[in-house]
């Protein structure tokens, strides 16, 4: 088992072990005296693993029930997560019980969100069982949901107890739910490590993906440990995001996945940084080629003027002007703030 602590206002450990869903209850038991747990998990994972998770949490005491939700980003909305108010509130959980959030990224920001809201906050577990989930948004404690002007426009920063990460799940994702990860996988390495990118360029990602999990959760938990809550550091987290939200936006979130927004996201701010003379030149190039090899689009089918103009609204706006991350290299990256009106021009889409 690999393990990797968290020190943030609530202190947990990432416990990254095969077949760890199996002994998923003895893992949680010490860490909370809780009564009833309640399974958030969707459509498509409920029917792989919730079982499993559900006879471990018997076996160690807790009363468990499941709420599933259908699966897809269009359902990461409010209502969803009225209906997950409903479920709690009809097994009777309180304070001192606990919400388990199975499944991959929407379902850790919906069931985290639910958690950090129902009776002003009680505990919950994350159990990541897509690679998005398991390499980035599992970790950190943002929860949230969207809104029809934009991508987690409400949410909470909610810390669970524990994260669990079972890299077994990884054998039932569909292909493009891996390529999918490989988008924030990718991320990793160019804003903090160019030892993975150059490892990924080498190697095949699946052959080494343990060393994958641990090095990104470990990376993401640096961040977050100096900036838990994203004022400072744990923007650049965001490289790829801002353009990336704007794609999923101008796509009504059914197009394109969030690792293939972000891929593209990436490559665009990467082009512009070199063409300002920001980013050393070839940088572009060869996160292009890299994402080729995964899979993962380089491109978006609309104007690049387009996807500019979905960014109003970002979270990372602040006033007249919105922080961008850029690369100086793979590897190195930094935060720059421009005025928005200046945004076009940046791009130079105008």
């Amino acid at each position: 088992m690999k393990t990797v602590h968290v020190h943030t206002g609530q202190s947990y450990d990432i416990l990254i072990e095969h077949h760890i869903l199996e002994q998923a209850g003895e893992y949680i038991r010490p860490l909370t005296k809780a009564i009833r747990a309640v399974i958030v998990s969707d459509t498509h994972v409920a029917p792989l693993y919730a079982e499993t998770v559900r006879q471990s949490l018997i076996k160690n005491g807790f009363d468990t029930s499941v709420c599933v939700f259908e699966a897809g980003e269009k359902n990461k909305r409010l209502s969803t997560i009225e209906r997950m108010y409903s479920h709690f509130v009809e097994h009777h959980l309180t304070r001192t019980d606990l919400v388990v959030a199975l499944g991959g990224g929407v379902t850790g920001d919906m069931a985290g969100f639910a958690a950090a809201t129902y009776l002003r906050g009680i505990n919950f577990v994350q159990i990541p069982t897509s690679l998005l989930a398991q390499v980035d948004s599992s970790v950190g404690g943002k929860t949230g949901v969207d809104l029809p002007a934009g991508k987690n426009l409400v949410g909470a920063f909610w810390q669970p107890i524990a994260v669990l990460i079972d890299p077994e799940t990884l054998h039932t994702l569909p292909e493009p739910f891996f390529q999918d990860g490989l988008g924030e996988v990718i991320k990793y390495g160019c804003i903090k490590s160019p030892a993975l990118f150059e490892r990924l360029e080498q190697e095949k990602a699946k052959d080494f993906i343990d060393d994958i999990i641990f090095e990104c959760v470990s990376i993401k938990r640096n961040v977050v440990e100096n900036d838990e809550r994203d004022t400072g550091e744990r923007a650049i987290l965001n490289f790829g995001h801002t353009l990336g939200h704007a794609i999923e936006k101008l796509e009504n979130y059914s197009g394109i996945s969030h690792g293939e927004a972000v891929a593209v996201g990436s490559l665009l701010i990467s082009r512009a940084g070199q063409r300002q003379g920001l980013t050393a030149d070839g940088t572009a190039e060869r996160l292009e080629r890299l994402l080729k090899k995964y899979g993962l689009p380089t491109a978006s089918r609309f104007p690049l003027s387009s996807i500019i103009s979905a960014t109003q609204g970002d979270k990372k706006s602040t006033g007249h002007s919105i922080t961008l991350v850029c690369l100086k290299d793979i590897g190195t990256c930094f935060l720059h703030k421009i005025p928005i009106e200046k945004l076009t021009t940046f791009f130079e889409c105008s």
